[in-house]
């Protein structure tokens, strides 16, 4: 996958607020995806409360639906269990549809609206953690685990010579004690085909796209109460979770930028660190070249920069070149017009002659 850049979008809402520089590496997306799943799964397995609590709080929403004449799922349970035409497409909805939309949609947003990827994915992560919330706080029996008086009838399990699965939920043959059947408050398969629709309603650019925002979420609800998995107010509930974390973005975003914030200098820190350490390494290697490049070492007579032989600049310029140690401007003796400070040829010579004949007489 690409790596993008862009500014945030400042429309609000699942854009975010648009103050900060996004940076979409897939190798840091991906493990923060699978971490919140793997939280998700693990605390949805451990949170399975109470048998005789659950079926109570099943019972309870039965009883609520039927006040307030609600109760969907009866028909909508006789219907599929009636006809394997219906009954058998939506029990592979139900199992496989929830696990592939919705990475799908994450990456389609991730490679083609980088803008917008972010908060649409805090949005479905912190509605998931609330998600795990109710799951702990209120067990719920679904529909199919209810005793058959109340009128249910397992679709999964009716047409499980079907598909993959057994007759424990939508997991695969074998690995049903490895789910949690009691968590059925909120509906998350709601909720994140809520999330899906409202990402390919806004997103997406054709009338294919946007009817599939409409359909998906829609089918999904009703899927979850003919196959009896959940009752319409799990639905309800699930729907109510994703409003909330669509309010948390916003706040959760601004938390983590200021973590980051607090972060940042003792990373940069712990990075400079080892950054100088290495600059001062790098830095005496050099020093010590032109330590070993300023003089040449040969049988044992060591020579100045310049030099061809030992101490040649204090005894004399080589011969036949004209030039003498007292010479430092490396001027040939007697080739100039002008003596020592500036005066003329001649100057002076008569003295130092007169004094050289008396020194020899």
């Amino acid at each position: 996958m690409p790596r993008f850049k862009a500014l945030g979008a400042g429309d609000g809402g699942i854009s975010g607020n648009g103050t900060s520089r996004i940076r979409l590496r897939w190798w840091t997306e991906l493990p923060l995806i699978l971490l919140v799943y793997g939280a998700y799964s693990a605390g949805r397995l451990l949170a399975r409360g109470d048998v005789t609590t659950a079926v109570d709080h099943g019972l309870s929403l039965l009883r609520v639906e039927k006040a307030v004449h609600l109760n969907l799922e009866h028909p909508l349970n006789r219907l599929f269990t009636a006809h394997a035409s219906l009954g058998v497409p939506a029990d592979f909805w139900y199992a496989s549809l929830h696990y592939l939309v919705t990475p799908l949609i994450l990456i389609w947003m991730f490679r083609s609206r980088a803008v917008h990827y972010a908060a649409a994915r805090t949005w479905l992560m912190v509605s998931t953690l609330i998600g795990l919330v109710g799951f702990t706080l209120m067990p719920t029996c679904p529909p199919r685990l209810l005793d058959a008086k109340y009128g249910f009838v397992d679709t999964m399990a009716q047409y499980s010579d079907w598909g993959w699965w057994g007759g424990q939920a939508s997991a695969p043959r074998g690995l049903g004690g490895m789910t949690n059947q009691y968590a059925a408050m909120p509906s998350l398969h709601v909720g994140w085909s809520l999330w899906c629709g409202v990402m390919l309603w806004r997103y997406g650019r054709t009338p294919l796209a946007k009817a599939a925002g409409v359909i998906y979420p829609l089918f999904t609800t009703v899927v979850v109460m003919g196959t009896a998995n959940h009752y319409f107010l799990d639905a309800v509930a699930g729907a109510a979770v994703m409003g909330v974390g669509l309010l948390l973005v916003k706040p959760v975003r601004r938390a983590a930028d200021r973590v980051k914030g607090k972060l940042r200098p003792v990373v940069a820190t712990a990075v400079g660190g080892r950054s100088a350490a290495t600059g001062q390494r790098s830095a005496n290697v050099p020093a010590a070249s032109s330590a070993t490049e300023s003089s040449i070492v040969s049988a044992g007579c060591q020579t100045s920069a310049g030099e061809r032989i030992p101490h040649q600049r204090r005894l004399g310029a080589d011969p036949g070149d004209g030039r003498s140690a007292g010479n430092a401007g490396g001027r040939p003796r007697g080739s100039e017009g002008a003596g020592p400070a500036g005066r003329p040829a001649g100057v002076g010579d008569g003295a130092a002659a007169a004094a050289r004949g008396a020194a020899r007489t």
